[in-house]
């Protein structure tokens, strides 16, 4: 059974806390109320009203758009044959990345699972340089060596294609971080399905042992690989899983609770009182990965289901248009801009040319040794190195 979410309908009748700042007929502001969050071991949790602004809001709806559109045209390219290999994607889960970004700082640190081609946008890398790296071109984010489950920006150490793997290494960039005393912090995402790995709660203990500044992030969109959280878990409320690690559980599915919770959680472990959970209850809308097709363990009716009455964009839509914070025409520009530079993205992902064979070895060692100087991989050296 899914979690329940806030609909979009119910979202759009919230009355306004206040009345929006208008300037020259628009809206510049306005204040909405959202959902408290559950807690775990905390007094108190993030705010329940959260502030939006009419540039913040046509931003996140731009970006959010953007992951939408780019995902849709890599399940297309998938299905042309044109991305080879594993591609999960991130579809019905854009208030996480969007939201999350824009509670931290640039400097910061990300990382995260395989499901990363909206986090590696949303870190600064381009639509183009997303899809390049998916169909292995050279004007990809690591020049097509790495694909789905490899790519990385700034302070964004990438998708990690390890069921959760990527979990003891962001407790080690939050070592990093707090051995050097630089104030940072390191957001570590992982999926329902990793909250079971024995890796999670060994890290759990050895961050609050050493008070790391790590926030935890569960993106619990209902379902691992063909399995429901309720026939993998015997223990569903995710943000609890830390025991004495304390928790939060937010609206995956809402913008505005997420950066709200976010920033909460930011501050919290900023401020030295070690690593805290949060679990964003979200939805996929596409199956596990694309040889999944999603629909042998679900209904198409309940997908259906979630796009009518809980997609982050259009509940973010809703709210601008009803605050007028934007008009109508406001958001078809943006969809215009967003479809144009797609499929810009998309021609040119797959007209770009691939590295040359000699750069294969490049990238191993960081002295820059290629070709027969790698160890095992030129037959007719092996064994002729110490």
């Amino acid at each position: 059974m899914l979690r329940s979410f806030v609909s979009v309908s119910s979202r759009s009748t919230r009355q306004l806390l206040k009345k929006p700042l208008v300037l020259r007929g628009v809206a510049t502001q306005a204040e909405f109320d959202i959902e408290e969050c559950k807690l775990h071991r905390l007094d108190e949790g993030p705010p329940t009203k959260a502030t939006l602004t009419r540039e913040e809001g046509l931003e996140y709806y731009r970006q959010m758009t953007m992951i939408r559109r780019m995902e849709n045209a890599a399940d297309r390219l998938y299905k042309a044959r044109i991305i080879r290999g594993f591609c999960h994607l991130y579809s019905g889960q854009e208030a996480c990345a969007v939201g999350m970004e824009h509670s931290i700082e640039k400097d910061d640190s990300v990382i995260t699972a395989y499901r990363c081609h909206g986090w590696t946008y949303m870190r600064g890398k381009s639509v183009l340089q997303v899809l390049a790296e998916l169909t292995g071109r050279e004007s990809g984010t690591t020049r097509g060596k790495g694909g789905s489950m490899h790519m990385y920006g700034h302070e964004f150490y990438g998708g990690n294609g390890i069921v959760g793997a990527q979990i003891p290494l962001g407790a080690g960039v939050a070592f990093a971080h707090k051995y050097r005393n630089n104030g940072k912090i390191c957001l570590t995402l992982y999926g329902d399905g990793a909250a079971n790995q024995g890796q999670l709660f060994e890290t759990f203990n050895m961050a609050k042992l050493w008070d790391l500044p790590c926030v935890f992030i569960c993106e619990n969109n209902q379902y691992g690989m063909g399995t429901s959280v309720e026939r993998a878990s015997a223990v569903t409320d995710f943000y609890t899983r830390g025991d004495f690690v304390p928790g939060i559980q937010v609206d995956g599915m809402d913008i505005l609770s997420v950066r709200e919770a976010t920033k909460f959680a930011a501050d919290y472990t900023r401020s030295g009182k070690g690593p805290i959970l949060m679990e964003c209850v979200t939805y996929r809308y596409y199956g596990h990965s694309m040889s999944d097709p999603g629909v042998s363990y679900r209904t198409r009716a309940e997908i259906q289901g979630v796009r009518k009455t809980q997609d982050p964009i259009a509940g973010l839509k809703e709210r601008l248009l009803g605050a007028d914070l934007a008009t109508d025409d406001d958001l078809k520009a943006i969809d215009k801009e967003v479809k144009t530079e797609v499929e810009e993205a998309v021609e040119r992902s797959k007209a770009d040319p691939e590295i040359a064979l000699e750069e294969l070895y490049k990238d191993i060692y960081s002295g820059g040794m290629e070709g027969s100087d790698v160890r095992g991989c030129d037959p007719m050296t092996i064994g002729t190195h110490n």
